[in-house]
């Protein structure tokens, strides 16, 4: 079978990997590159730069749904297009296009956690599971019929390790669908409207620490923020990113957000106990384990943390 894969962030490539060993990927689909970091150098996106790895031919349009790109789409003639984080909502021009499936690989256990967040917010929102999800592609978000679900635990790990696992088991769930297509054994079983529930995009807002929270809630936003973003405090008009903290147990009266200990450790007061910070990055300064940042750095004890 001829496939089109369509993907953008580092998610998307184990299972572009996969797919290229299944059969002969033809075009690979991909955002626009951008300009990042203080150079405004113009970075390839992560799936580009593996698809030319492999010799696959790249195609990045502005708009996936112009004359142009459905006309490109079209001269394929693909069997099954794969969509994967690829970014841009797909017109019905183009889900009519494959001779067979466009179906989308999405990082959770449909219909919970649509949309453009589902790792982060699984975990921000205190889910002990979650999972890869195999639906065909409609014109609403993510609301396609499922073929397949694989599910795992998320137990204490960050975005960036549920993402790998889950980039892993997206691959996996993909292999078994091209095997039961072969086999014509196929069987799509739509979503359940009524259950669903939105994993909206990480905002900035989202990023602040609000230590009138639980222990556990604050624990969650930064594993959820890690390593991607990075949870943030105000500290004196400056903003300190937490990668990883532990809830610990604290019963004095200190208001929330007042920092216990900055000496060996650094403790910081919340609703009900306090956290400790493991690895912490000062403005400017790379992300480090806290005890390696205070011999350099101090915090005032007993002061309290404000807001954004």
């Amino acid at each position: 079978m001829k496939y089109i894969f369509m993907g953008t962030p580092e998610f998307s490539i184990p299972i572009l990997e996969r797919l290229n060993e299944l059969g002969e990927v033809a075009l690979v689909i991909s955002q626009e590159d951008k300009r990042r970091g203080r150079g405004k150098k113009v970075t390839q996106t992560p799936v580009k730069k593996k698809a030319l790895e492999l010799g696959l031919e790249v195609y990045q349009p502005s708009d996936i749904n112009s004359v142009e790109s459905i006309e490109k789409i079209n001269s394929i003639n693909p069997d099954i297009i794969v969509v994967v984080a690829y970014g841009q909502l797909i017109s019905k021009e183009i889900i009519d296009i494959p001779n067979k499936y466009i179906v989308n690989v999405h990082a959770s256990i449909l219909p919970k956690l649509r949309g453009a967040a589902p790792i982060n917010r699984a975990i921000m929102e205190g889910f002990y599971k979650t999972g890869v999800s195999l639906m065909r592609v409609e014109e609403g978000l993510d609301t396609g019929a499922v073929s397949g679900v694989y599910k795992t635990n998320i137990d204490n790990k960050n975005a960036g390790e549920l993402e790998e696992e889950l980039s892993n088991l997206g691959a996996d769930l993909l292999e078994e669908f091209i095997k039961n297509v072969k086999n014509n054994e196929v069987e799509f079983i739509p979503q359940r409207d009524s259950e669903m529930t939105y994993a909206n995009k990480i905002l900035k807002k989202d990023l602040i620490i609000d230590f009138n929270n639980t222990s556990e809630e604050i624990v969650n936003q930064i594993r959820g923020l890690s390593p991607h973003y990075g949870a943030k405090f105000n500290y004196k008009d400056n903003f300190y990113k937490i990668f990883d903290a532990e809830k610990i147990g604290d019963n004095t009266e200190n208001q929330p957000g007042t920092i216990l200990k900055s000496k060996d450790k650094l403790l910081i007061k919340t609703k009900d106990g306090a956290i400790n910070v493991k690895i912490i990055q000062a403005p400017g300064k790379r992300a480090m384990k806290t005890e390696d940042f205070l011999r350099g750095n101090s915090l005032e004890e007993n002061y309290l943390i404000g807001g954004n």
